[in-house]
């Protein structure tokens, strides 16, 4: 029988973190014909739920909303007109619940899971069967749980745009070592592309390089990275592929180590906000393309989940997890930038 109550988080205000409240007994709601009761195992963290609560996120949220956009687990229950899953299917969270296919809408865009939409930060929740994916074959569900935002982000950087997708041979820039630059690093090795990834740290250049890496720049000791990443291109023409996730403090560089014709996907804004912003002229001085990327579709979300598996590509996540009622305690050490990877919450 299915349960009646969850332990649930909700965000009850933009305080910072003492705006997570948790609940042992929250109602679950009946099931809809449409709709899915997912039995959590896993959530994972992003940058987007630690703004959230601190009232930083540009994009939609509801009052009370219950956090967290990335969960797998196991179909508990389906609604009489469920056709796309069973019970005791494993699945995972689709990040905006509306965008299925092709590009996102002003109606899908507003279908974001943990800010406009109940999301996965409880032991069980309800969602329409559009917005879950059958979980790759090949990962657990700790690993399953790492794709829902920063891998499908990172697929969408590099396949987004279906006239200039990445290639064998292409060059790859990352930054950083979060989410979803490691996935951008994987999924480019996987295509047979090269990678520049940057860092600020020499023990997280040595995982870098086992990632497979290329090349490694420590950009605390280099300011002058976008250049020092041209120059290791074939030829020194530039990169074809950059993931950007600092934002307007890295983007200058990024037009550095741009190739003529090449992508920018804009993805966030963890290195803060800086008031030496770049025109868009720099789009014309360096001839590339900038694009933004708000996750992506159902339909890549499958494409990228048979990669996966046709891959053996494993969700690098942090050694450090966190139980469900210690959440606050791991959205402090995610905004410490003490994880690397991905940081998961076991629920079950």
């Amino acid at each position: 029988m299915a349960p009646s109550t969850t332990g649930q988080w909700t965000v009850e205000g933009t305080s910072g973190f003492d705006s997570l409240k948790f609940n042992k007994d929250a109602p679950i709601p009946s099931l809809g014909e449409r709709d899915v009761l997912v039995h959590f195992h896993y959530a994972s963290l992003n940058y987007r739920d630690l703004i959230i609560p601190k009232g930083q996120y540009p994009f939609g949220t509801k009052p009370s909303v219950v956090p967290g956009s990335d969960g797998a687990g196991t179909v508990e229950d389906v609604g009489s007109g469920v056709t796309r899953f069973k019970k005791g299917d494993k699945v995972v969270t689709l990040f905006n619940q509306g965008h299925l296919a092709g590009s996102l809408t002003p109606a899908t865009i507003a279908t974001g899971v943990g800010g406009v939409v109940d999301g996965t930060l409880r032991q069980y929740g309800t969602f329409d069967e559009q917005g879950l994916v059958a979980m790759p074959e090949t990962l657990d569900f700790q690993q399953g749980s790492t794709l829902t935002c920063a891998a499908l982000t990172a697929w969408n950087a590099l396949y987004g745009l279906e006239s200039s997708s990445l290639k064998p041979g292409d060059t790859v820039l990352t930054q950083g070592t979060g989410g979803v630059s490691i996935f951008g690093l994987q999924f480019a090795k996987a295509a047979g592309a090269r990678v520049i990834a940057t860092t600020s740290s020499d023990a997280k250049a040595e995982t870098l390089k086992k990632l497979g890496a290329d090349h490694i720049i420590n950009y605390k000791t280099d300011e002058n990275w976008g250049e020092t990443a041209k120059k290791l291109t074939p030829g020194g023409l530039g990169v074809d592929h950059i993931i950007e996730v600092g934002g307007p403090k890295t983007i200058k560089q990024s037009f550095n180590a741009v190739k003529i014709d090449g992508v920018i996907t804009v993805i966030g804004f963890l290195a803060g906000h800086t008031k030496e912003e770049p025109s868009f002229l720099e789009v014309l001085q360096s001839t590339c393309v900038v694009r933004g990327a708000l996750v992506g579709s159902r339909e890549q979300f499958e494409k990228m989940n048979k990669a996966i598996d046709a891959n053996g590509i494993k969700p690098v996540v942090d050694k450090k997890v966190f139980g469900l009622e210690e959440l606050k305690e791991a959205y402090q050490y995610m905004w410490d930038q003490k994880h690397f990877g991905k940081l998961t919450v076991k629920i079950a």
